[in-house]
């Protein structure tokens, strides 16, 4: 007797989203490191621990994991337990100092999942910023892009990013490059869309011809004709030659149409005719078919009750579309985005690079970190325009060096206003460890420290204890006399040996020899 095979069901219905946390390296004090991340997949029941030696980070589409390795976060640094409602983040007793979301936490927070999807911006010490997010699900054949189909580099000057939407975007850009057929580029105002229409141009098969770019919204309708498609010598008054209209300057090459949501409804037959046809009359010419490639852009809507843009002309300028993200919908990429429009800026005016190392001063770094905290914790309602004049106003007010009074022009008024209720710039706050480096540099003068940290004589005076420290007059007096007698009664290198201000130490010195010999018997 024949066996029974097996019925063969196609599989209509797409499988559960899987769900897929990102923990994303906002700024570390070595600035190559910037967009590195940490996937969470699967089950994630168990309390997840991060720290300086785990978890491992890799770049996307590499495979070298490194965990954060820095010196002042701790090895157990923050405890992380997921939920199907959302996560609890609950610092580690006695490890660095942690932040979330802006505020300074000693005891667990919940978070919702709602706020998973947003994102929650931690701080480690005073160096590195994370963000821990739950994105958008992909489909396996967009998310995760296989390195191979990664194209290189070079047509995608300014997209800079290191997530899943950006990959995905670059891939998609060099697949409909290819194709050669038309491209509608829609999305925000400053979102990228000026340079995905370069990045089409120069990874398709018309790289070596023009891309010719013209601002529909510009041309008065009255000589749309002989902008778009050219004029003979006297067609009208004034044509004393044959002018070459955008159209035949694109020849071989690609015609992108900027603000083409905008192109007055006169234009928009005659631009109807010339894309279906290929095929335009110059002002007193003869027809003549033209060999381009049109792309175009708008942020305007193009569809609905209120829309004067013709159905027809939208739908033969989508032959294929890409929708760009604004920025708040793909914010792992803002760290890595500001390290580059930084080094741009000081590369455009010629400013030496003011980004910090490994070695930096504990001060600057903990200033950096603020200024990439703050910015991973802006809306950015400009997109990805208004972060990279951001970055040219911190390198043009910064000639000095970053200072915290700088941070405040243009970045913190701006995440005043955020929805996200951050605050305007306080003082940047230090963790321990570079606390304790910044009073040795200053010699343990608590008034120079108080004021390179922003923060009141009195706020520092009553963090010492909890740095091991203590002001020159708690020092007891044999102790004291001992370290005299070491360094042949040097008061500044007493000082230095004990931890404490040398100018307070002479001053209880003083204030010793002054006092009358039989004072405070009785």
């Amino acid at each position: 007797m024949d066996a029974t095979l097996p019925s063969v069901f196609a599989q209509l219905t797409s499988a559960p989203a899987r769900r897929v946390c990102v923990l994303t390296i906002v700024f570390h004090p070595d600035v190559e490191r910037i967009g590195e991340r940490w996937v969470l997949k699967g089950s994630r029941r168990k309390p997840l621990v991060l720290g300086r030696q785990q978890p491992g980070f890799v770049r996307a589409g590499g495979s070298v994991e490194r965990p954060l390795d820095d010196p002042h976060v701790s090895r157990q640094a923050l405890r992380m337990r997921f939920r199907d409602a959302g996560v609890t983040l609950a610092p580690v007793a006695d490890a660095c100092r942690c932040r979330l979301n802006g505020e300074w936490v000693q005891e667990a927070r919940d978070f919702t999942a709602a706020d998973l999807r947003r994102g929650i911006v931690l701080q480690l010490a005073h160096s590195v910023v994370l963000l821990l997010r739950e994105p958008p699900a992909f489909p396996p054949d967009v998310g995760e892009v296989p390195a191979a189909e990664v194209p290189s580099a070079a047509p995608f000057a300014g997209l800079h990013g290191s997530s899943d939407y950006m990959r995905a975007l670059r891939r998609d850009i060099a697949r409909f490059a290819r194709c050669g057929l038309d491209v509608l580029i829609r999305g925000e105002t400053g979102s990228g869309k000026e340079l995905v229409a370069r990045a089409v141009h120069c990874a398709s098969e018309r790289a070596a011809g023009p891309l010719v770019p013209v601002n529909m919204a510009a041309i008065p309708p009255g000589v749309a004709a002989a902008v778009l498609f050219g004029s003979a010598r006297g067609a009208f008054t004034g044509a004393e030659r044959n002018s070459v209209g955008y159209f035949q300057q694109a020849e071989k090459g690609s015609l992108f149409l900027d603000e083409v949501g905008d192109t007055p409804a006169e234009v928009q037959p005659q631009l109807l005719r010339a894309l279906q046809e290929r095929e335009i009359q110059p002002v007193g010419g003869a027809l003549r078919t033209v060999d381009v490639r049109v792309i175009s852009a708008t942020d305007a809507p193009l569809e609905g009750p209120d829309s004067t843009f013709r159905s027809a002309l939208r739908h033969r300028l989508g032959s294929a579309e890409i929708r760009l993200a604004p920025l708040r919908e793909h914010p792992e990429d803002i760290g890595e985005l500001l390290c580059y429009f930084l080094q741009q800026a000081c590369a455009e005016t010629g400013s030496p690079s003011r980004l910090p190392t490994p070695e930096s001063d504990p001060l600057e770094v903990a200033q950096w970190a603020e200024l990439f905290f703050l910015c991973q914790r802006y809306d950015w309602p400009g997109n990805v325009r208004e972060l990279a004049n951001c970055a040219r106003q911190i390198v043009l007010q910064g000639e000095d060096g970053l200072l915290p009074a700088m941070l405040s022009q243009p970045v913190a008024a701006n995440v005043a206003d955020a929805p996200s209720g951050a605050h305007a710039l306080a003082a940047v706050e230090l963790g321990d460890d570079a606390l304790r480096a910044l009073l040795k540099q200053e010699r343990y003068e608590v008034s120079a420290a108080a004021r390179r940290a922003g923060m009141s004589r009195q706020a520092l005076y009553r963090r010492l204890p909890a740095l091991g420290l203590r002001l020159a007059a708690q020092v007891p007096e044999a102790e004291l006399q001992e370290a005299l007698a070491r360094v042949d009664h040097d008061v500044a290198a007493a000082a230095t040996a004990l931890r404490v201000s040398a100018i307070a130490l002479r001053s209880r010195l003083a204030q010793h020899r002054a006092a009358p010999a039989g004072r405070g018997d009785a």
